[in-house]
């Protein structure tokens, strides 16, 4: 049976053959078994696809071990990481600095930031960790760079709107994290990589006079459909909603449990990703719980409150669950 590959494949298999170090060969082959048609005349490719790629995260492992450590690798806290990106004094460690209470260096000479720096975003009742990291350019762009922002959850792109090119910015920007494997169409199981869905683009010093002229000459010349959301860290515009949008993009929820005959915990909720199931959160507790459970009810998205619910029942933000063993 012909394997019909795509475009896309050999388009990721010539990034394969071109990738420099193992990182980006990771990144290559995840994106060929992202991108490969599904069916029995691929099955062989797959196979070599998934045991090239073990092979490749095995020695990986071994060189991080032997090596020294990566000043790129920053911890994931909080309820999901969010990675900055952007060109030289485009606003990453202002912002970090308004919504966090890290304090990062900022400075009108550009490189101020060398390594990843990471702040904790209060939103609500959870915190959210935000990490500015150093700048990109045509010129430079940092070694390691790619792989800390293919770990983070969720991608927020700083263009500079006061800067005349910042038109430039932006298109060299989603070309960076699209050629190298950061923002994916498509991702396979176990595939590192950011939906576009979980990039966000913002359009900082929007508070300047050439601000409003340069959102709009992006919003027409940019890619189609593309947001761009425009704030400020001097003045504040739009950062209290930026905070919504984050939590949105992140794909997650929060889900409160209670004992029965208490009142429920509503200072620590579980963090689970969207379309988690009860069985889900029983498994999130402990992993002897889904096995344990005998009956969980509900109280917020059920029909009624304290409502008896199956284990595959689909879990909203901020429902409240009781399981009894």
């Amino acid at each position: 049976m012909p394997a019909n590959l795509t475009p896309q494949y050999y388009d990721a298999e010539e990034a394969f053959k071109k990738a420099v170090n193992v990182e980006e060969k990771i990144a290559a082959l995840e994106e060929m078994l992202a991108v490969i048609p599904k069916h029995k005349g691929t099955e062989k490719i797959q196979a070599d696809l998934k045991k090239r790629l073990s092979k490749l995260r095995e020695e990986g492992q071994s060189k991080s071990k032997t090596a020294r450590v990566d000043p790129f690798f920053v911890e994931k806290q909080g309820a999901g990481q969010v990675a900055l990106v952007g060109f030289p004094n485009t606003g990453k460690s202002a912002l970090v600095g308004a919504v966090t209470r890290a304090r990062p260096k900022v400075a009108d000479y550009p490189f101020t930031t060398n390594v990843p720096l990471a702040g904790m975003m209060p939103y609500e009742d959870i915190y959210i960790q935000l990490v500015d990291t150093p700048p990109i350019s045509q010129e430079i762009i940092p070694p390691g760079l790619a792989g800390a922002l293919r770990n983070a959850d969720a991608l927020l792109v700083l263009i500079d709107a006061g800067s005349d090119e910042c038109l430039e910015q932006l298109e060299f920007c989603l070309k960076y994290l699209t050629d190298k494997k950061i923002v994916r169409e498509a991702a396979a199981p176990d595939t590192r990589g950011i939906l576009p869905d979980q990039r966000l683009v913002l359009a900082t010093r929007a508070d300047l006079p050439q601000g409003h002229e340069n959102i709009e000459i992006m919003r027409e010349l940019g890619p189609a459909g593309l947001e761009i959301y425009p704030i400020s860290a001097v003045t504040g515009m739009g950062l209290e909603a930026l905070k919504e949008k984050i939590f949105k993009i992140l794909g997650i929820i929060r889900i409160y449990t209670k004992i029965p005959g208490k009142e429920p915990d509503m200072r620590t909720p579980f963090i689970l990703q969207q379309g988690s199931t009860i069985q889900d959160l029983a498994s999130s507790i402990h992993r002897d719980l889904p096995r344990l459970m005998k009956n969980a009810r509900l109280w917020g998205s059920a029909r009624f409150e304290g409502q008896s619910v199956m284990r595959d029942h689909l879990l909203q933000d901020r429902d409240i669950v009781e399981i009894t063993q």
